[in-house]
């Protein structure tokens, strides 16, 4: 808008309005009906928000708390899961979310053109929301447990905004600490109706059976160390039966004197890519691997712990391991992968009371959500380019 027009259109508001009021009130304005031209004016006014400023949605997104508004359509939902209590080292990750959310306000829908995608996933056909954060009790683990899986059937099953959804939005998850991802595998059961393959990329297996640590006075199986151990036992995972899972980034160190915990996530069906691989056969490699075990059909559940990364790049989470990779390689990792049939993803384990004044972890999960977005946007015009193809074949 010229100055000429903005500074018109402030005088044309009165006095009252274009001081803030004051202390009166104009009765003749009561009731009043806004023509679309004028909302279309005032939207070009002051409808911007530069990333310093605003409400601390992600990327500047609309908000809106999905699970008191059903009605609400959407095609892609951010969602929070601020739960950190299923822990074994540092808590701190149910500041993740925020965290997270206050790091990503350099991404605009103005300017969120994604160069590699070819996308700006805010401006396509995907109507992209932050639903908030789910409430989730810090005082009772199976409670939360429940909380998680009911909120995101709940959101998964919502309306979507556009038929390139196919029925079905999807979720990108804000954690959190790594456990939640077994809400959302049963959540996902349940919509689609049928076990979906794993994509986690982590220093951790997260396979561990949880009667291998010590119990003496009960032990919880629900941990964020043994949700896939029991995602798998609840037949939540397709590892059993059509296909593998994939871990990417491993670097733990192991139980005991020997193998055991590879044997066991072996048993599970599991293929794993060690942190070290990278040197080997480069990000490239890694991709391919990733590629040829998983497909593009198959639906993937993407879960990215943010500790795959080296401390040195994301020191604010909660079990930190040496020798990690690169944001940058993570990052060129997740461009690669792109052709998965994405469901639903998540982006745990930051932790922001352990991380510098740079905000570097936080940062990293940001862009790792960006680039998620921009994948799952970008394969629903692929999916849609496909229905067209194949209708023109049955017509020929």
């Amino acid at each position: 808008m010229k100055p000429a027009a903005w500074l018109q259109l402030l005088a044309l508001a009165g006095p009252a309005q274009a001081c803030g009021g004051g202390g009166g009130h104009d009765d003749d304005d009561d009731g009043r009906e806004w023509s679309p031209e004028e909302l279309a004016e005032l939207d070009a006014k002051w409808g911007h928000e530069w990333a310093f400023g605003g409400i601390g949605s992600f990327a500047h997104l609309g908000h809106v708390k999905c699970l008191t508004t059903p009605q609400q359509r959407f095609d892609v939902a951010i969602v929070g899961a601020p739960f950190d209590t299923a822990v074994s080292f540092r808590p701190g990750a149910r500041f993740g979310p925020r965290a997270i959310r206050q790091a990503s306000s350099r991404q605009t829908s103005l300017r969120a053109f994604n160069p590699r995608a070819g996308i700006n996933p805010y401006q396509s056909w995907a109507r992209v929301i932050d639903c908030g954060d789910v409430p989730i009790t810090p005082f009772d683990n199976a409670l939360a447990a429940e909380q998680m899986t009911q909120a995101f059937r709940n959101l998964g099953r919502a309306t979507p905004a556009s038929p390139l959804s196919r029925g079905r939005p999807k979720l990108v998850t804000l954690g959190g600490d790594h456990s939640l991802a077994l809400p959302a595998l049963r959540a996902l059961n349940d919509i689609y109706g049928r076990p979906v393959r794993v994509l986690h990329f982590d220093a951790h297996l997260d396979t561990w059976d949880p009667a291998a640590y010590p119990s003496a006075w009960g032990s919880t199986h629900f941990t964020h160390g043994s949700m896939f151990w029991l995602a798998n036992q609840q037949g939540l995972l397709s590892n059993a039966s059509t296909g593998r899972s994939l871990h990417a980034g491993l670097r733990t160190r192991l139980s005991g004197t020997g193998w055991a915990d590879h044997e066991a996530d072996a048993a599970q069906n599991w293929v794993r890519f060690a942190a070290d691989d990278i040197d080997d056969i480069g990000t490239g490699g890694i991709v391919d691997g990733i590629m040829a075990v998983l497909g593009t059909e198959d639906p993937v559940y993407l879960s990215v712990d943010i500790d795959v990364l080296d401390p040195a790049f994301a020191p604010g989470t909660g079990t930190p391991e040496p020798g990690g990779w690169t944001t940058r390689e993570l990052i060129r990792i997740l461009r690669g992968v792109e052709g998965l049939n994405v469901v639903g993803a998540d982006v745990v384990e930051v932790s922001p009371a352990y991380q510098g004044r740079g905000e570097e972890t936080a940062l990293a999960a940001a862009q790792v959500v960006y680039e998620i977005l921009s994948s799952i946007v970008k394969r629903g015009l692929r999916d849609a380019d496909g229905d067209r193809a194949r209708r023109d074949k049955d017509e020929l």
